[in-house]
């Protein structure tokens, strides 16, 4: 089990987190990810180095798990009126937002300081929540939709390979694609 299971919600524990996550998102604005220490973040943060220590392990983690809380979405999908303009304004604004170099860089330290594939799994779970209110919403309209996994193995796997790996040709145009490829044959149209 991971440090940051075993952490209780709320109280104390919610204010020390949101403070040290705050202390290194202000930190890497003003001096940058390379220089950033613990010692630096705890100062900034009010805590001592030990209660980052103890509560993330290195910085590599801290900057794990702020990366996480970054990459989770802050509002649902917005309602387009059926479910291949939904799917597909989704899957260009998550394209947008992770193939940024801000986005890139939080998918990298998402997974680096995750030896245990805690923060993946969850990365991958705010993806299906979102995946998962925009076929709600078409199923609620009588419209025919795929499932969630469906839509992670269409749109939104060969987008994370591409941003990873073969970043070139990350448009609009692409995730349009996926999107329309997404829900062929399942009373969308193409």
């Amino acid at each position: 089990m991971s440090r940051r299971a075993m952490v209780r919600p709320g109280g104390r524990s919610a204010r020390v987190q949101q403070a040290v996550h705050t202390a290194v998102r202000e930190l890497q604005a003003e001096v940058g990810r390379p220089e950033l220490t613990v010692p630096m973040v705890a100062a900034r943060a009010g805590v001592t180095p030990s209660t980052i220590y103890r509560r993330w392990g290195d910085l590599q983690e801290l900057l794990s798990d702020v990366a996480v809380e970054h990459l989770r979405p802050e509002a649902p999908p917005e309602d387009h009126g059926d479910l291949l303009a939904d799917l597909r304004g989704w899957a260009e604004q998550f394209l947008e937002e992770m193939s940024s170099p801000a986005g890139r860089a939080y998918i990298r330290d998402a997974l680096l300081g995750d030896a245990d594939g805690d923060n993946a799994g969850r990365c991958s779970a705010y993806a299906a929540e979102q995946i998962a209110v925009v076929l709600a919403r078409a199923e609620e309209r009588g419209e025919e939709a795929p499932d969630v996994e469906t839509v992670l193995d269409r749109v939104v796997a060969p987008m994370m390979y591409r941003i990873l790996f073969r970043p070139a040709g990350l448009t609009d145009a692409y995730a349009d694609r996926l999107a329309r490829e997404a829900v062929q044959g399942f009373g969308a149209p193409r």
